[in-house]
């Protein structure tokens, strides 16, 4: 491997005359013959960097924390980060169609919730959802009332806040309570699906 290699203007060259210019490294060569097959091949390549893995610090789904007006933020268990959807307006033509986007509609998400004894998740859930129907006198509630902005933030390995959204205007669609198994050893929780207005992304 004492061969040294060259580029000239036009093309690459192989020589095996020493010359006074320090010897190629490994990666040199990688290069060469990289930009060479190219060159006989006119294959389309990517920069060499970008093979390499670009250290980062990955956000972990467990590190997160949820703020609703009246239930403790520990016994939010899981989530989903807000969706939006849009609606495709059709523009038709003579024989063809394009396309344009609608209205957007920012999709339900859902929620569990852990059921402690105390303080009881269930309690908090059925005191918002008589703020939406009041099952013992039938009446409904004005939105004002139902209707709450949630923030959550996803957090960082010390605990800092690394993302934050806002749900506007966010309300119960479902409420399930789960079942209960003699049989099942496993923790009780409550399941919520919520929709809102619209999401806003602060950081």
């Amino acid at each position: 491997y004492k061969q040294k290699m060259t580029m000239s203007s036009k093309n690459f060259k192989k020589t095996s005359k020493n010359l006074s210019s320090e010897p190629y490294t490994f990666f040199d060569f990688l290069i060469f013959i990289t930009e060479l097959n190219y060159r006989r091949n006119k294959v389309a390549l990517i920069d060499p960097n970008d093979i390499f893995f670009t250290p980062f610090e990955p956000k972990l789904k467990n590190r997160f924390i949820m703020n609703i007006d009246g239930i403790p933020a520990f016994l939010v268990k899981t989530m989903a980060r807000p969706a939006v959807q849009f609606e495709s307006v059709v523009l038709d033509h003579i024989n063809t169609k394009r396309y344009v986007k609608g209205k957007a509609t920012w999709q339900p998400i859902s929620i569990t919730l852990y059921d402690p004894i105390v303080p009881s998740g269930a309690q908090s859930v059925i005191e918002w959802v008589r703020l939406h129907h009041e099952s013992v006198t039938g009446r409904d509630g004005y939105s004002d009332f139902y209707k709450k902005d949630i923030t959550f933030n996803v957090l960082g390995p010390i605990g800092d806040k690394v993302e934050e959204w806002t749900l506007k205007g966010a309300f119960i669609t479902e409420a399930n309570f789960n079942e209960l198994d003699f049989a099942s050893s496993e923790v009780a929780d409550i399941s919520l699906t919520l929709q809102y207005d619209y999401a806003v992304l602060q950081f």
